[in-house]
This record gives structure tokens, sequence and C-alpha cells, in this order.
């Protein structure tokens, strides 16, 4: 039994300490003394939102509390969202993006390393001229990816469904881009690799940064 004890505070010690669990503390010195902070919440007070993980309904769900944290705390000042991803589930990506259209503040965008399938969505979805690229980042999309197994009937119902997202993601799209609706399709058959400049071509985002935004995008 200590063995298993043992093996088992070892394996949970490796985790905790791998590099994707690490979160930086910040120490912050004020009238009351000195205080702790993790690195997201000190990002939160400054209204900086990070998305730097596989979209899945966990990380989804944190993204749209502090959405909805950060409207509530002003709904008149800009929320700036930093996409690191590699997307993830498109359900749980059109919650995220839902959301974004919700708020009463604007959204922008900002594109650090890369932003693929469901992330270049929530990219193109920030506040029309506060979509941001790094210029060294990377913006891919292509078709939704999905599977399905057991009766034919159930096939079916699934791939009716793929096309239906499939369709609302072309739509969200396009309107975002202002790309017709065909050219889209066309485009995200395949796997499609843009650079900044050819993101900010297609109007993907809005501008390629060099430097900090000004106040009145992103900060």
């Amino acid at each position: 039994m200590n063995q298993i004890n043992n093996k088992r505070k070892q394996e949970e010690l490796k985790l905790q300490s791998s590099p994707e669990n690490i979160i930086p503390m910040v120490i912050e010195t004020g009238p009351r003394g000195e205080r702790a902070f993790d690195i997201y919440s000190l990002l939160l007070r400054e209204r900086i939102v990070f998305l730097g993980t596989p979209i899945v309904d966990q990380t989804a769900n944190l993204i749209i509390a502090q959405l909805l944290f950060l409207e509530r705390e002003d709904p008149d000042k800009d929320i700036n969202v930093y996409i690191n991803s590699p997307g993830g589930v498109i359900t749980a990506g059109l919650a995220v993006y839902d959301t974004m259209k919700l708020l009463r503040c604007d959204v922008s965008t900002i594109c650090v390393g890369m932003a693929a399938s469901m992330a270049t969505i929530l990219l193109s979805s920030g506040a029309k001229g506060k979509r941001y690229a790094l210029p060294n980042s990377t913006i891919h999309m292509h078709q939704p990816i999905g599977g399905a197994q057991g009766q034919a009937s159930d096939i079916e119902i699934a791939a009716r469904e793929i096309l239906r997202v499939q369709d609302v993601i072309r739509n969200i799209l396009s309107q975002n881009t202002g790309q017709d609706y065909d050219k889209i399709a066309r485009d995200t058959d395949r796997d499609h690799y843009l650079t900044p400049a050819q993101a900010l071509e297609y109007g993907i985002v809005d501008e390629i940064l060099d430097k900090p935004p000004s106040e009145n995008g992103a900060s």
C-alpha cells in the first residue's frame, strides 16, 4: 500500500512540476504590503484574457467566466484576448464566440504564436479594427473534422450535423472577413495557412503589431 501511495505521490509531483502546469507568481507591493498573484489573475486585472490551450469545454467555460466578469467590472472598457491555440471542439469555441458577441464592451483579439481552426474563428471575431497578429504568428483554417460509427442511420445523422456546423463556421468567417461564402468554402476545404500579412489581406485581422497597441485598442 505504501509503495502504491508513494508512486501516486511521485506521479502527482511530476504532473505538478511539468512546464504546462507551472504558473508563475507575481509579487505586488501596495499600501497594505506585499501580495502574491498568479500571473493569469494579474493579467485579468488588466483586462487581459489568455487563450493558450486547445479549446475544450473546460477552457471555454473559464474564458466565458472571465469575459463575463470583466464586462461586469466595466461594460465600457475593452477586453483583450490573446490567442495561441491549435483550436479544438467546435461547440466549445462557438460558446466563446457567442459570449464575445453578447458582451456590451468591445473584445480585442491578438494572435501570438498560432491561431488554428476554431481559434482562427475567435481571432476574426474580435471587434472590427481591434483584431491583431504578431509579426511571426501563423493563422490556419480548415473544415470541421468529425467521425461516426454505428448504424448507417447514426452515421447519416452525424454527417448532417458536421455539414450544419460547417455551414455555421463558413458563414461566421464570411461575415467576419468580408470574403464571399464560396471562397471561404474553397479555402477551408483543405488546410490553409496564412502569414500575418495574408491574414490582414484576407480580413481575419486588421493590423500586424510590431509594438504594443494603443490605449484605444488592445493594451
